[in-house]
């Protein structure tokens, strides 16, 4: 074994072989187990592990600051010196960076700095696995076929400057989907999870929840492109509002490129979004959905900046009470347009004042309404007013008087997100939830089902 083999003296390593201006490392040690299945039946499981490491070089020039980037993985001691030394060419060899503060410094160091990564493996599903045996047995009793994953990572990252920062943060992350088919596979029904140690996932609550919509859809009604008052679960409102997020960087509103631009100039902060009373918010210290307290950039771009990397996150309020409060900005985009410093954070609630379940929400329908499962391949049409178009799936149900009648065929749907906020009639209870569209990148979510009276079913779509 090497002799510099640990997490952190991999980055105190690197910081000592520094011969430029300033030097971050960013050490992540990653590993994961899943579980995968198929009609009612495990199929695969597996468990890694494996290491990344970035490297930062600053080269400091009469223009201004330049820097260069490298990561590998795999790394070992003796690659310490090629990887540093890279970064550091990459740094010299390019133009100053548009994005360019000084290294962030005077952060106090974590405590387990030293401490050695944390790790996940198959005993995460010891409680987990048995009840999912539980599901397939009572699925294969009911005429039904479970398929889906279970996936579990934990990423330890050691992020260490020239500065001096020495920072840790531990991030477990899971996601459990399961997907139910009758056996001629002409019904299907999806229903996700987020957890952060399987311990709060109910396979055999999964299981009911999927029968009971297989079961809707035996009676099966067509209806035409149209609007119609639309029920959206609480993974469909993430997937839609964690793109709003995204979209809501302040250069590009400033800049008169979003949604968030106001006409004229300037930006819409300060509009009311919305007329019921909801908070779009990040914490990174939010219960069941922690993430990085610090500010973890392994590139620049538009809502990230690599100088800022050990930059202390706080809680932020994107939409408060309705009104548009902040716009994600580095130190640099925050410069630039004189706007609060407000680093991008890694999870995502709304809260709505609303206590209903979604089940009840079906219940106070009078009149008909479409109830959803999910969205599905989400792409923008227009940043002006960030329309995004995309397909229900797996499930879009005709409620009538507070009763689901039956499933109805899928749609094409065209809407924003900024303009839902505006006609949403009601926001239930916020809960944990997992994005279907978004669910590889981003998992940390809590939202409220949302009502919506005249969602834009552009076109009827023939998928599943």
């Amino acid at each position: 074994m090497s002799r510099v083999s640990k997490p952190y003296e991999i980055v105190e390593r690197a910081l000592e072989l520094s011969t430029t201006d300033g030097l971050v490392v960013i050490a992540d040690e990653h590993s994961s187990a899943n579980l995968r299945w198929a009609g009612n039946a495990l199929t695969t499981n597996g468990v890694t592990r494996g290491r990344t490491l970035t490297v930062i070089a600053t080269v400091d020039g009469a223009q201004g600051t330049a820097s260069g980037v490298v990561s590998r993985s795999a790394v070992t001691a003796d690659d310490l010196e090629p990887l540093v030394r890279a970064a550091e060419a990459a740094a010299r060899g390019a133009g100053p960076a548009e994005d360019a503060q000084p290294l962030v410094s005077g952060v106090p160091s974590s405590p387990d700095f030293t401490d050695a990564p944390a790790e996940t493996g198959s005993e995460v599903f010891t409680d987990f696995a048995p009840a999912l045996g539980d599901a397939f047995a009572r699925a294969r009793s009911g005429g039904r076929e479970l398929y889906g994953f279970a996936n579990h990572e934990l990423t330890s990252t050691y992020l260490g400057t020239s500065t001096g920062l020495r920072l840790r943060h531990d991030q477990p992350t899971g996601t459990l989907e399961l997907n139910a088919k009758s056996p001629d596979r002409t019904r299907s029904a999806w229903a996700g999870r987020s957890t952060r140690d399987f311990k709060d996932v109910d396979p055999a609550a999964m299981d009911a929840e999927l029968a009971r919509r297989l079961g809707w859809a035996e009676r099966r009604i067509d209806l035409p492109a149209g609007r119609y008052e639309t029920l959206l679960p609480p993974t469909a409102v993430a997937d839609l509002l964690i793109y709003q997020l995204w979209s809501s960087t302040a250069r590009d509103a400033v800049e008169g490129r979003t949604v968030f631009s106001r006409p004229g100039g300037g930006t819409r902060l300060g509009e009311t979004l919305a007329p019921l009373p909801l908070t779009l918010r990040s914490d990174p210290h939010a219960p069941g959905l922690e993430s990085a307290p610090f500010v973890i950039a392994h590139s620049s771009g538009d809502s990230a900046s690599v100088f800022d990397n050990g930059l202390p996150l706080a809680p932020t309020d994107w939409v408060r009470e309705g009104k548009l409060e902040r716009l994600t900005t580095t130190r640099h985009s925050a410069a630039l347009t004189g706007l609060p410093v407000a680093p991008a954070i890694d999870n995502l609630v709304l809260d709505g004042g609303g206590e209903r379940s979604l089940e009840e929400m079906v219940a106070a329908t009078t009149g008909r309404a479409l109830l959803l499962t999910c969205l599905w391949y989400i792409r923008e049409v227009d940043p002006a007013t960030l329309l995004l178009t995309g397909l229900t799936r797996d499930g879009v149900y005709l409620v009538e008087d507070g009763e689901v009648v039956g499933e109805v065929n899928n749609f094409r749907f065209n809407e924003s997100p900024v303009d839902l906020l505006s006609r949403a009639s009601e926001a239930g209870r916020t809960e944990k939830t997992l994005p279907r569209e978004w669910g590889d990148w981003f998992t940390r979510a809590a939202m409220p089902a949302l009502r919506i009276p005249d969602f834009n079913m552009s076109s009827v779509s023939q998928g599943v």
